[in-house]
């Protein structure tokens, strides 16, 4: 359980340094009109115009992914029950959402043939992040059964 919970505090760090690298770098797109695409950088482009997705973009990409993460931080110190995994696989649901709704993008955009598209490496450490996370709440779901 320790080993969970050192894994599991790790991504309260690279959640944050996450939706700060870049996800895409893309040229000549009208949406945005960056270099870089951040998750940051794409709620700020989004919140001008498109406020509701912008809401939807957080509560997907900032607010699940470490909503599930502190409360199973809060399991593997014992101050939560372990009936709260239950939550944890919503969260997770919610956050994985984000990850494909960010490829969905990526495909349209290099469909529609307006400039370069290019998955940059923070697309692949936001994903490493989602899935670590579920692997840690799969596995802390196991040893809780296990008890």
């Amino acid at each position: 359980m320790r080993l969970l919970l050192i894994a599991n505090l790790s991504l309260l760090v690279l959640f944050p340094l996450s939706w700060v690298a870049p996800l895409m770098r893309a040229g000549l797109l009208p949406l945005f009109g960056l270099d870089e695409i951040s998750v940051l950088s794409g709620i700020a482009a989004l919140w001008e115009d498109e406020w509701l997705l912008a809401l939807i973009v957080i509560l997907f990409a900032l607010i699940a992914p470490m909503a599930k993460t502190v409360l199973l931080v809060l399991i593997h110190l014992g101050r939560l029950p372990s009936r709260f995994l239950g939550l944890t696989a919503t969260l997770g649901k919610l956050a994985m959402a984000d990850i494909f709704l960010i490829a969905l993008y990526i495909t349209i955009a290099k469909g529609l043939g307006v400039g370069r598209v290019e998955t940059a490496w923070g697309l692949w450490l936001f994903t490493a992040c989602i899935l670590a996370s579920l692997v840690i709440s799969l596995a802390t779901t196991h040893l809780a059964k296990a008890r």
